[in-house]
């Protein structure tokens, strides 16, 4: 079976990026696939602004997963997206952000691939892109970083490790998914491997969302600053940036020391 090259063309199966939370930040073609669905299976951080704009007969489906809390199986969720496109439906498959980044869309698409059902993938604007903006950053700056890390906190084994001692080096960026419960982990990896204490770090709460909220720390008061600020909402983790008016103050601050 191959994938329809046509992106316009008609499947069974839509897999549709919600983007970080704002709606105004949906793509026009997700918002058309959104309200000509049959069905949309959304994951859990799905903002409700985004579920409100389905059509008005769409069937809503909950297949939440929460890292290291209660969740719906992918094997649940492999068998809900079949089942209901085997029955004619249109689905759409909503995940947060982009699923092709941290989405676990490949386990969904081999899944697909054994019923011989068709997809289409609509991406999204991933959650790194929305809190780089919201720090009035670049994820990649001339003279500091030619590349940047997409990463996650943990995985399905538990904390994820990475190549620490590459991210410890001066300059580096990086944009840490689901490293909320894993922040002291990550900061005793980067600190081991040589990373500066003074490195900055800041978190950035339910991104683009109207509660969002802006942590600014540094690798070594991390995980204080995380538990005075008490997150709840999804998190993402950008290492090595820092808010851009703490960022032109901190030089400032330094000459006056």
């Amino acid at each position: 079976m191959m994938q329809s090259v046509n992106p316009h063309a008609t499947t069974p199966v839509v897999f549709v990026g919600a983007g970080p939370g704002d709606p105004d930040l949906l793509t026009v073609k997700a918002l058309r696939a959104l309200q000509s669905a049959d069905v949309v299976i959304h994951d859990r951080l799905v903002s409700d602004e985004i579920l409100a704009l389905v059509g008005p007969n769409t069937r809503l489906r909950n297949a939440g997963k929460e890292g290291f809390g209660p969740s719906v199986t992918q094997n649940a969720i492999n068998a809900m997206i079949i089942e209901e496109a085997l029955q004619g439906a249109c689905v759409v498959r909503l995940k947060s952000g982009d699923p092709t980044v941290f989405g676990r869309l490949d386990e969904e698409l081999d899944a697909l691939a054994d019923a011989d059902l068709d997809f289409t993938i609509i991406p999204g604007l991933t959650s790194a892109s929305a809190a780089v903006a919201a720090l009035g950053q670049s994820l990649t700056k001339r003279g500091r970083n030619s590349a940047v890390r997409l990463v996650t906190g943990h995985d399905m084994k538990g904390y994820a490790d990475q190549d620490w001692r590459t991210l410890s080096a001066s300059g580096q960026v990086a944009a840490i998914y689901m490293a909320k419960k894993a922040a002291r982990f990550i900061q005793g990896r980067l600190l081991m491997h040589g990373a500066a204490p003074d490195t900055p770090v800041t978190v950035v709460e339910n991104a683009s969302r109207p509660d969002q909220r802006i942590v600014a720390a540094t690798l070594s008061n991390l995980p204080a600053k995380l538990a005075d600020a008490k997150i709840h909402g999804p998190a993402l983790l950008m290492y090595g940036l820092a808010p851009r008016s703490a960022a032109v103050a901190l030089p400032q601050i330094q000459e006056m020391i």
